[in-house]
């Protein structure tokens, strides 16, 4: 079993997580430049293999969105590997993986659904004319 650590270089603490997940047991640690567009993490992603494990300090190092964070947790099952994060302490392994799994998924569809029930809202001189057409606020919503 191969565990690969993986580090973005966005604040100061970055130099820190890479001795950290060194000192956590990982053999290889990676880390991603700033402006690298994800090709450290995307290499990982292409070599890792089953039974290997991708931890990182905390699950924001993955990815800006939940979608992301999905997307990437789906390639690693599909390699047959897991997803360590140390703060907090989680895993995709087991039942702890399948209520990892089942968290990322509820917020990408809350935020899907979110997303679709937004609202348009009119340009403000599009309301003003309505106003002035003797329109009220009931009638303008």
């Amino acid at each position: 079993m191969l565990r690969i650590g993986y580090v973005r270089l966005r604040d100061p603490e970055a130099r820190e997580d890479a001795a950290r997940l060194k000192s956590e047991g990982c053999h290889v640690v990676r880390i991603e430049e700033p402006g690298g567009d994800g090709e450290a993490l995307g290499a990982i992603l292409d070599f890792i293999g089953p039974g290997d494990e991708l931890a990182v300090i905390r699950l924001s190092h993955l990815g800006a969105t939940p979608h992301s964070l999905l997307a990437t947790l789906g390639r690693l099952e599909e390699r047959g590997a897991t997803l360590v994060a140390l703060e907090p302490a989680l895993n995709s392994r087991g039942a702890a993986g399948l209520a990892l799994r089942a968290a990322l998924e509820a917020v990408v569809e809350l935020e899907q659904d979110l997303s679709v029930r937004r609202r348009h809202v009119a340009p403000a001189h599009e309301i003003i004319a309505l106003q002035r057409a003797g329109l009220g606020p009931v009638e303008i919503a």
